[in-house]
């Protein structure tokens, strides 16, 4: 039973992290580039509206489902580090925890709200915009990568 629950929890965990890393993806390689295009008080708008439809979707399920799935495989592969995939389980769960949901809280929620706290029409607008554009595509590129790896360490515990 303990081995079934287990493999659930890295089948979740493996899907949870890929659909993230996409989601993470789309925002890095295009929907930001985008935004960023457009007219600077259409851009933050169209930011901030996706930030706050963001918490009211099934991103946040996700999002908070598979860290706290990633932080309950770094206990249950600290707790069997002899058994085979448990390193994959470790690196895995702390990699995202700390990679994706300590970067989000510690960088780009406050970005966020940084954001949203600004007049997109005000002369100001236009330095946090590009200062938005540049830190927060940044640290969602560490979202991405951090996801992507995390993902495949899980496929690697359940291949171990």
């Amino acid at each position: 039973m303990r081995q079934l629950f287990t493999t659930g929890l890295l089948w979740f965990s493996a899907l949870g992290c890929g659909v993230m890393a996409g989601v993470y993806f789309a925002f890095s390689t295009f929907i930001m580039t985008s935004l960023g295009r457009l007219d600077q008080a259409v851009g933050i708008a169209a930011m901030n509206a996706i930030n706050v439809d963001i918490v009211r979707s099934l991103f946040m399920p996700l999002f908070l489902g598979t860290t706290v799935a990633g932080a309950a495989l770094v206990v249950m592969g600290a707790l069997r580090f002899s058994e085979p995939g448990a390193v994959s389980m470790i690196a895995g769960g702390g990699l995202y925890v700390i990679g994706m949901f300590v970067v989000t809280v510690v960088f780009n929620v406050p970005l966020n709200n940084a954001l949203a706290a600004v007049q997109p029409s005000a002369p100001e607008a236009s330095a946090v915009w590009v200062a938005y554009l540049k830190d927060w595509v940044f640290w969602n590129h560490v979202r991405t990568v951090a996801s992507v790896v995390a993902s495949a360490l899980f496929i690697a515990a359940l291949a171990a």
